[in-house]
């Protein structure tokens, strides 16, 4: 059913849903409890947001609805936590609020002060925590303000969450706003050891690395250094030496750990079933940046051991150790 006309009220808009059927329509999820105040309206609102059959009419009532209308239907969508957050952590619901993000100030208002309320339980929840990426994308600059100093605040609790690590790796991609982008990437250099050691967080540090700041890895080699042989013996942690070794300001750092370790350690290490890629891209962006004289430093220390290289997970080394022999 379509709705005659744009001007709001709450039984024109619920006669015009037609999921509807009155509060036995309302099917909370697990744990939600609707409040006495809470009406027809809201379990048809609840439907028409969450039911995955009702893309099309959902469409249709947004692209015919004018600003009023939606500033009312934010305004509803939000008029308690409980019921914003049951909706947002719904795959539909979070995908349809996420389309009424940016429609206009006034809308957008209603959203942000519902996300500043739940910000930590949404944005590390799978589905609601697209709904504050878009949110950092759409949003004006006082509102997008707010919600910084909410991340930064909560960094931490999002870098070490496995919804949270992805939300907030989308937001230090698109920041626009250069303070708050440098304060975001302090915080991961100043606390790259704790996160590389995590889960979720090592996939952070992953991702600021990736974005070539040289400033920030620089950071965060030097708050790795001394963890680098430890950090490229594990899974997640080689993938962060290996991304150090990329740019010759970190590479330097890692290299001259390698070089300082005794043989035995780095025999090990080139041995180990992740740190053996570790050394394999030491030796190779040594050689290609032209730093011979750490080239030469890791071959000449890891040459004794090329017996044992060989028999092992280090193989590639020893081929890498043979050919600049026979062209000794």
């Amino acid at each position: 059913m379509a709705v005659a006309d744009h001007s709001f009220s709450m039984s024109t808009m619920f006669n015009a849903l037609p999921y509807s059927k009155g509060i036995s329509g309302f099917i909370p999820p697990p744990g939600f409890a609707p409040r006495a105040s809470a009406t027809p309206l809201h379990a048809a609102l609840f439907n028409l947001m969450t039911d995955g059959k009702g893309v099309s009419y959902f469409k249709n009532m947004i692209s015919k609805s004018d600003k009023t209308v939606l500033q009312r239907m934010a305004s509803l969508l939000t008029s308690d936590s409980d019921y914003f957050i049951a909706i947002v952590t719904n795959k539909y619901g979070s995908r349809r609020v996420q389309k009424l993000l940016g429609k206009s100030d006034d809308v957008d208002a209603f959203f942000c002060a519902a996300i500043l309320r739940r910000f930590l339980h949404i944005t590390t929840d799978k589905y609601a925590s697209y709904v504050t990426i878009r949110a950092m994308v759409v949003f004006d600059k006082d509102m997008k303000k707010a919600m910084y100093e909410h991340i930064l605040y909560h960094a931490l609790d999002l870098a070490c969450n496995q919804h949270g690590c992805i939300a907030l790796n989308d937001i230090i991609t698109d920041a626009d706003d250069p303070y708050y982008r440098d304060q975001i990437l302090d915080l991961i250099a100043k606390n790259a050891l704790c996160l590389s050691n995590d889960a979720s967080g090592n996939f952070v540090v992953q991702h600021v690395l990736t974005l070539y700041d040289l400033r920030c890895t620089h950071n965060i080699a030097v708050n790795l250094f001394g963890h680098c042989i430890e950090l490229s013996s594990k899974k997640y942690g080689s993938y962060i030496v290996e991304k150090l070794l990329e740019a010759e300001e970190s590479m330097v750092v890692v290299v001259v750990e390698l070089l300082d370790c005794d043989g035995d350690m780095l025999m090990r290490l080139a041995r180990n079933e992740f740190g053996n890629f570790v050394v394999v891209k030491a030796l190779k962006f040594t050689k290609e940046m032209s730093r011979i004289d750490l080239f030469w430093g890791l071959v000449q220390k890891l040459m004794p051991f090329i017996h044992l290289l060989r028999r092992s997970h280090g193989s590639n080394i020893a081929n890498i150790l043979d050919s600049f022999r026979l062209r000794c």
